[in-house]
């Protein structure tokens, strides 16, 4: 499979969750091996955030990165939507330090990727295989991967 990012830019107005900001948020396309980034353009110069597991911070309430001191939070359900319509390079453009929480689901999230349209890439996708069993446990709490052949 190929990597996928957005045909043009889209844009939306919300309400952040936790700190109840009124939110402007643009999606755009990236090139191939960008990723999803993060950029808070409400701040000078503008800090981009990559969404990679190094730069979480915080994940209790709410998926939270921070770099060099500037954070963005409510990530999970972009993310998700991401995920579920195969966007693997994308800018967020964001004018406070939430993504805007909708309707609480991925859902109006989903439906504004796919109004941006979607752009199949040149480079292939990467993927991450599990070569044999990780298990994670804290207390009660317990995370399992296995090796499979299959998706």
């Amino acid at each position: 499979m190929k990597q996928r990012t957005l045909l043009r830019e889209v844009s939306i107005k919300g309400n952040a969750l936790h700190t109840g900001d009124s939110v402007h948020m643009t999606f755009k396309p990236a090139p191939a091996n960008h990723g999803i980034v993060f950029r808070r353009v409400d701040l000078n110069p503008v800090v981009e955030l990559p969404a990679r597991v190094d730069y979480v911070c915080e994940s209790r309430l709410c998926t939270m990165l921070r770099r060099d001191g500037v954070q963005v939070g409510t990530i999970e359900h972009l993310l998700a939507a991401c995920a579920g319509v195969g966007i693997d390079n994308m800018i967020v453009e964001l004018s406070a330090s939430e993504v805007p929480i909708m309707d609480g689901s991925a859902g109006p999230l989903v439906f504004l990727l796919q109004s941006a349209g979607i752009a199949e890439q040149h480079q292939p996708r990467h993927y991450v295989r599990v070569l044999r069993p990780i298990e994670v446990s804290d207390g009660d709490k317990f995370a399992a991967l296995y090796p499979s052949d299959s998706f």
